[in-house]
């Protein structure tokens, strides 16, 4: 997998927009003390069942593979800003 040039800050737009996503679609309130690797785990696979994103094969499911993935899936939303 290869590292994306901006890869820190794509995942920090796909909490966001996931986070939005899930809250939207009423699918799940996150907490303060929800982890960002909580966070995380649920978007993926909050994405993956409603069929946004493919889904990686369980045996390499990791907080790693699934950072990379959200990132890509993020490069490729539109900015909320613009």
């Amino acid at each position: 997998m290869k590292k994306l040039k901006n890869e820190k800050a794509l995942t920090k737009k796909a909490l966001a927009l996931g986070m939005d996503y899930g809250e939207r679609r009423g699918a799940v309130e996150f907490e303060a003390t929800d982890s960002a690797a909580d966070r995380l785990e649920y978007i993926y696979r909050l994405l993956v069942h409603d069929g946004i994103i493919q889904p990686l094969p369980e045996n390499q499911v990791s907080q790693k593979s699934i950072q990379h993935k959200l990132a890509i899936w993020a490069s490729k939303q539109p900015d909320p800003a613009g």
